[in-house]
């Protein structure tokens, strides 16, 4: 008896391709691209990057950058990661009467919806997310993207 050549009518026809995940390499160049982009503007930043699963894989404060930036970018990073979504196109959802308008208080966690975190994809998959602190949100958003463009080709 030979095996069947089509899979059963209960199961997928075709699986899924593995993504390679992001990996330390990654997120060093990451933090180089995204520091470059920083100092072009004179702009002190913070910038972390986070893995699929929101574990830190790499996080660089500048020198001159306020405290909080370290913090913010953090956050940034894990709202785009949790929600795939940069937070820069989340901001309006969070005013009152916006879809997620109890979101930042109803989770304990740490989200933070200022433009400055972008979630990261490889073909098409979730593979981490950036987050970027210390300037105006705009300008953090910018960074961000410079960044993504730089080593992952957007």
């Amino acid at each position: 008896m030979t095996a069947p050549t089509t899979a059963p009518a209960n199961t997928p026809a075709a699986t899924t391709t593995p993504v390679l995940p992001l990996t330390t390499d990654d997120a060093d160049a990451l933090l180089a691209a995204a520091r470059r982009a920083a100092d072009e503007q004179d702009v002190r930043v913070a910038v972390t990057v986070l893995d699929a699963g929101g574990h830190l894989l790499a996080f660089r404060r500048d020198d001159r950058a306020v405290l909080i930036a370290g913090e913010t970018s953090t956050r940034k990073a894990f709202t785009a990661l949790q929600l795939d979504a940069p937070t820069a196109d989340l901001v309006d959802a969070v005013q009152p009467g916006g879809p997620f308008h109890t979101l930042p208080t109803a989770l304990d966690r740490p989200l933070l919806f200022i433009a400055g975190g972008v979630p990261l994809h490889r073909d098409g998959r979730l593979v981490g997310a950036i987050g970027v602190g210390g300037g105006a949100p705009e300008q953090d958003h910018g960074i961000a993207l410079t960044a993504i463009e730089a080593v992952l080709g957007g």
